[in-house]
């Protein structure tokens, strides 16, 4: 049928010319962003589920920062609570040595200034911090970690109390008695025992970081899969969406050509 008022030939053409326009140009936003959700409409519920994974990368990677500034602060700790050991190793020479029968009371006084300066080093390794957090407390507190993105898993550290049972070790009068010498060894053993705690947490520490990380690959994968581009499938769609584009103008051309013919039958 040949007529002058519709053209389906041209409707049908360009509403195909039309989609085949919309594919090049979904393609091109796609190509361009590196997202395979350019638009809401492209895949909603896509879009919400990266929207909360994107978030839990964001949680994680702050966590696990929180968790490694920790780490760090037990490693200062760890090194103070070394400085002290080697002091109260000093004191402990200190002592023998000033047992010794053949030392004049000048000599024990050298000993004991000595002494003095280093029960002072304790004072201040105990009031040691680490970015404005006290690494020792009196008596011994807590601080609470995160070990999870969500806050679900923490820790407890131990802000231990670097003064205790020092007082039979840090006193001159009582070190130098008889048997004084047990303060010191008592001492030394109450560090000892905060290292082993301190190593403990620290170990634990470590493991959460690398639990975090993990599960940071994992989520980065799971957004990759739904919010990313596929460059390689979608340059194909591209190259599709662009033969049919010219494919397409050319049959519109055809299509609105076939008026023409009406007009000849008319002359």
């Amino acid at each position: 049928m040949i007529s002058i008022n519709t053209n389906t030939s041209s409707t049908l053409a360009s509403f195909n010319l039309q989609k085949s326009s919309d594919l090049l140009q979904k393609s091109l936003a796609r190509l361009s962003s590196g997202s395979r959700i350019a638009t809401a409409a492209d895949d909603a519920g896509g879009l919400a589920v990266s929207m909360k994974l994107s978030s839990a990368i964001k949680r994680t990677s702050n966590a696990s920062s929180n968790v490694a500034n920790a780490l760090s602060l037990l490693q200062v700790q760890a090194g103070t609570l070394k400085t002290a050991a080697a002091v109260l190793d000093r004191i402990s020479e200190l002592v023998t040595l000033s047992q010794d029968v053949t030392k004049t009371s000048t000599d024990k006084t050298s000993y004991r200034t000595e002494f003095s300066s280093l029960v002072d080093e304790i004072k201040v390794l105990s009031a040691d911090k680490f970015n404005g957090t006290a690494l020792f407390c009196t008596g011994g507190t807590t601080l609470t970690v995160y070990l999870s993105q969500d806050g679900s898993q923490s820790m407890s550290l131990i802000q231990a109390d670097i003064n205790a049972g020092l007082s039979e070790a840090t006193d001159w009068t009582k070190v130098t008695l008889a048997g004084g010498i047990s303060g010191v060894t008592s001492a030394v053993q109450s560090l000892a025992t905060m290292m082993a705690t301190n190593g403990a947490h620290s170990s634990r520490i470590q493991f959460a970081i690398d639990a975090l990380n993990t599960n940071q690959v994992s989520l980065e994968a799971s957004l990759s899969r739904i919010y990313d581009v596929d460059v390689a499938a979608e340059t194909a769609k591209l190259a599709r969406a662009n033969i049919l584009v010219q494919s397409g103008a050319a049959m519109l051309t055809q299509a609105n050509a076939s008026q023409s013919i009406a007009l000849k039958l008319l002359q």
